[in-house]
């Protein structure tokens, strides 16, 4: 079938059951997006049975809740942040920390703590590791009450609220940044994860010979009025799937050297009886700018 019948398809698609002018760009993505999918049809003899098939694993990850492993595993979610790097660079917005994906796990609502927080519930098994840091301008100087959201997963690999093992804040916190700018929190060491065994994004994955393992990693939102959302995570050093993570979330200054602090006072000081982890990194936000698109947008997201 040639491109001609197929925008002959489409005009029909356009014209028939019309009740209303609709909404342009809706009209504009969905038509493009339909004569893509048709063209690749039909490059690609797809058959029925192959159609259906694909249709009902859509359906199916849907139903799973796993759209949201799916998309950064594809690469489409690495694929967004890298438009918005382009798009900040042609407005001239350089440096900064990099950006990466959000992945699907954030859960809104974490209590708010000034300065200094403790991300796990006192329960959570693990090591302990201490991260702190200063949030900045593009100019350099700190920006104080400035909100670093942080969320990471526990030392099985699972994070609160959809894991009702879990209180449902464990591991997240909300923290403001004090009149220097700085934020410190206490937490357990993270692990990474798989995706869900036998579930959809393992199947796809594996029809592909890809596999679904992700690195240790911390996400965080920074923000301050006046500047630019920052999303991003880092990732730990020495995991062996830093630089092979099946989401595509590793980034070239976002992997921190971890510090294995065995002095006796300073452990003293946090109540642990052996060495623990300190991490230090700071985030650098870029300042609004109108002439770029908002890096704070509305998706999907839990809510507890």
């Amino acid at each position: 079938m040639d491109t001609k019948t197929i925008d002959q398809l489409l005009n029909r698609f356009e014209t028939t059951g019309v009740v209303g002018e609709g909404n342009p760009r809706i009209k504009t993505i969905v038509r493009r997006l339909m004569r893509d999918l048709m063209i690749a049809m039909e490059e690609l003899d797809i058959t029925p049975e192959e159609f259906w098939a694909g249709l009902n694993y859509l359906g199916d990850a849907g139903r799973s809740g796993e759209l949201g492993l799916i998309v950064p595993g594809t690469g489409l979610e690495h694929f967004l942040d890298l438009r918005m790097d382009e798009a900040e660079a042609k407005a001239g917005l350089k440096g900064g920390t990099p950006r990466t994906i959000e992945g699907p796990l954030y859960v809104a609502g974490a209590p708010v703590v000034q300065g200094e927080a403790r991300l796990d519930d006192g329960n959570t098994p693990g090591e302990v590791v201490v991260m702190q840091g200063v949030v900045r301008g593009e100019d350099g100087k700190p920006l104080a009450g400035a909100k670093v959201e942080v969320w990471h997963a526990n030392d099985v690999g699972n994070y609160s609220y959809f894991d009702k093992t879990q209180s449902d804040f464990n591991l997240r916190r909300t923290i403001v940044t004090d009149a220097q700018g700085r934020y410190k929190f206490r937490s357990v060491m993270p692990v990474g994860y798989s995706v869900p065994p036998g579930g959809a994004t393992d199947r796809l994955l594996q029809q592909l010979g890809r596999h679904g393992h992700r690195p240790a990693h911390i996400h965080f939102f920074v923000t301050a009025p006046g500047h630019r959302k920052l999303t991003t995570q880092i990732n730990l050093e020495n995991d062996p799937h830093l630089w092979d993570d099946f989401a595509f979330g590793t980034r070239e200054g976002l992997v921190p050297p971890i510090h294995t602090n065995t002095d006796r006072a300073a452990m003293q000081a946090l109540g642990v009886a052996k060495p623990f982890y300190e991490i230090k990194f700071d985030f650098t936000l870029h300042a609004d700018k109108d002439s770029v698109p908002a890096t704070d947008f509305q998706r999907p997201r839990a809510a507890a």
